[in-house]
């Protein structure tokens, strides 16, 4: 017997084996199934926007497939990008819980498939399922680590080039699989770049060429390999 629709959609979206360790997977099936009842799927085109920094919010997204930017904006127009949001992310977390507006703006820069859930049906579900709240307070905790660190990345690397490498080898993380070399597809302009380590794309550029010139990079198109993840990390901490 076929899953109801909605139930398909969540099973496939936020409960994958191959991730444990996305928000929702192998819920129960009474929490999973009462999920899918709260639950909205939308298809969101390249450069829609599905919160703005400041908005109340409204509830929750989970991410099925593309890519969302979330972001944060000074007063003279600068953007700082926080990260790009992976499959299986549930965007909007913070804010929904806390009932305070959405502190990133989140912009879809590829064709998506979110679930949208609203906020009290979010929080009366959590208030339900207790596994569920134990694992959004969970995420909550990480989120803020993650922000940390974000921190110290920004303001207390000493040039670009620590900071690029700090970034390049948080991204080569998922891709090594315990190994030293890793080579993968690294999917953020230059741009894009400098908005998530606080510099100029003309400074990225000049410190690609640097890690490039030095052996710890090779780049051939979007393909990046890191020969040594180990030499990698030893510009972080010099």
């Amino acid at each position: 017997m076929r899953a109801p629709y909605g139930l398909e959609i969540i099973e496939s979206c936020v409960t994958r084996p191959h991730r444990e360790e996305r928000l929702f997977h192998d819920l129960s099936p009474a929490a999973a199934h009462l999920l899918s009842t709260i639950t909205s799927p939308a298809a969101y085109p390249k450069g829609a926007t599905l919160f703005v920094e400041g908005q109340a919010p409204r509830g929750v997204f989970i991410v099925c497939a593309g890519r969302v930017k979330l972001s944060t904006a000074s007063a003279d127009g600068k953007t700082l990008i926080a990260r790009i949001s992976e499959p299986g992310e549930v965007l909007g977390l913070p804010a929904a819980v806390t009932g305070k507006p959405y502190g990133l703006t989140a912009d879809v820069i590829e064709p998506t498939q979110a679930n949208f859930i609203p906020r009290g049906s979010f929080l009366k579900f959590l208030r339900e399922n207790g596994d569920a709240a134990l694992r959004v307070a969970q995420q909550l905790g990480e989120t803020y680590h993650a922000a940390i660190r974000e921190m110290r990345m920004i303001g207390l690397s000493h040039s670009a080039g620590e900071k690029l490498a700090q970034f390049l080898f948080d991204n080569s993380a998922q891709h090594a699989d315990g190994k030293d070399q890793v080579k993968f597809v690294l999917a953020f302009t230059h741009e894009e770049i400098g908005q998530m380590i606080g510099a100029t794309r003309e400074t990225v550029s000049r410190a690609f060429a640097e890690l490039k010139k030095k052996r710890v990079i090779q780049v051939k198109g979007s393909a990046l390999t890191i020969p040594s993840r180990a030499a990698l990390e030893k510009l972080i901490h010099t």
